[in-house]
């Protein structure tokens, strides 16, 4: 990420991280797997939004193809709202709901974000998985991370409802529900 950001722009260079992270999934049977792997998914994308949040330039032969761009007040109005609806929806897909889930780990965006979000939904302040101050917004690795961090330190177990939530540049934003 380091490389995309504007060094001069103290709204977002402060904000960011540079890290990398996977989820590796593999196919089983239905038998085998039991109740566990992926329940629902939703993904959801608004290109109005482009200009609150992009990377300016084109493609380049050199290093960097541009600056991140971010209207952060606005990112910030439209991201708590769109987190919930797509929440929302992988609760009606499942009939889970806040009270429900073991575990909610977002996007590390910021944690005025992440508060917001949990706050909207109802979802307790102790089921909400929070890295960003370790990391910061490491954009698509957050989630990996966050989900190693907690599975490392215990809190993710076996058998447990977890409740995953993005959002990007674009706009593009969804959620997941999984049995860990």
């Amino acid at each position: 990420f380091s490389r995309i950001l504007d060094w001069e722009d103290r709204g977002t260079c402060v904000l960011f991280g540079d890290g990398a992270g996977a989820v590796v999934l593999e196919a089983r049977d239905a038998a085998e797997a039991g109740e566990r792997g992926i329940l629902t998914t939703h993904l959801r994308s608004d290109g109005r939004h482009r200009s609150k949040l992009f990377v300016d330039g084109g493609p380049s032969s050199t290093q960097t193809v541009g600056h991140l761009r971010m209207e952060g007040r606005e990112v910030f109005k439209h991201a708590v709202g769109m987190i919930t609806d797509v929440i929302e929806d992988a609760f009606a897909a499942t009939g889970a709901s806040a009270d429900t889930i073991d575990w909610f780990v977002p996007h590390q965006a910021n944690r005025r974000i992440i508060d917001a979000s949990a706050q909207k939904l109802g979802i307790a302040p102790s089921k909400v998985v929070t890295t960003v101050d370790l990391h910061g917004n490491t954009s698509a690795a957050s989630i990996p991370l966050a989900l190693d961090t907690a599975h490392k330190d215990g809190r993710i177990k076996s058998g447990d409802l977890v409740l995953l939530e993005a959002m990007g540049g674009g706009f593009t934003w969804g959620s997941a529900l999984i049995r860990w």
